[in-house]
Order: structure tokens, then sequence, then C-alpha cells
């Protein structure tokens, strides 16, 4: 039986957190060169996103490829200076084990980045996906742009009143 496909980019906006507290935060982004053609719209949809809800003040930071994205996370989230910190990049599966790697080690990294108490949430945006379509269907494709998601996902976890 074929399952449903389901727009990622779809949220309710009524129950986001309020415009002018958004607008007074700070995100970052970091976004892996690697596969530039899916991870830059995915990054394109971080910041419609952003924007749509108000936030103002958006650093974006560019790295290489997947695994660095960790090291660049880190470093907004030490800085102090962000509410909450997004990871894009795609990693799309080959012949090697070298998928399961760079898909494990980022994930690991992330979190381990979120245990960290009184920082910043690092926002998981990697795709990891077995070939080049299932990315585009997630990049403003079928299934929507995982980079709203993100977007998303950050100003909530900036906004969530945990304790």
């Amino acid at each position: 039986m074929a399952s449903k496909l389901h727009n990622l980019s779809e949220y309710d906006a009524s129950a986001m957190p309020d415009r002018e507290i958004v607008s007074k935060q700070r995100y970052a982004i970091v976004v892996a060169d690697w596969n530039s053609e899916v991870t830059f719209k995915l990054l394109d949809g971080a910041l419609n996103a952003f924007e749509k809800n108000g936030a103002e003040r958006v650093s974006v930071k560019h790295v290489p490829g997947a695994f660095e994205l960790i090291y660049a996370a880190k470093e907004y989230q030490n800085s102090g200076k962000y509410d909450a910190i997004i990871v894009i990049g795609c990693v799309i599966q080959g012949d090697t084990p070298h998928f399961d790697y760079v898909c494990g080690g980022v994930t690991q990294g992330v979190a381990i980045l979120n245990t960290r108490e009184g920082k910043a949430p690092i926002i998981f945006g990697l795709l990891t996906v077995l070939n080049l379509q299932q990315a585009i269907d997630r990049a403003g494709g079928c299934l929507g742009n995982k980079g709203v998601e993100a977007a998303v996902t950050a100003i909530k976890m900036a906004n969530a009143n945990i304790l």
C-alpha cells in the first residue's frame, strides 16, 4: 500500500510565537555547500520561513560539507548570541559506507551539542536520502521544503518554555 505524501512545509501559522518576540531574537544557519543544488534550496526555504515569522536577525555560515556542520554549529552555540541554530546539509547514499559514517557522525554531533546545559538548541536539517530525487522532493518538491520545517522548529524551540 502506497503511503500518502505529506508536505513538510505545512504548519499552523497561528500557533507560532508572537512576531514581535521573534523579531528581537537571533538565529543562525550553518549550510553545507556539498550538494548545493539541494542545500541552497533548503537554505532559501529556511530564510523565507524566518522572514514570514518575523525573524530579522539571521546569520548564515557556509561550510564545505555535512561533517563540518558540527564545528560551525558549536562555534555559534559557544558565542551565546543565538536563540537557536540550524544545520542544513544533504548526504546521498553512494556505493561505500561513507554515507553511514557521515550521517551517524553528524547526528551524534548535533545530539551532543543539544545536551549542553544553557546553550541554544541545534536544529537538525540534514537530509539523509537514498538518491537525488528523494532530496529534491524534500527541498521544495512534492514533500515541501525541510528548510522551512527547520526554521519553524528553531523558532518554536527558541520560545519553548520548557521549565
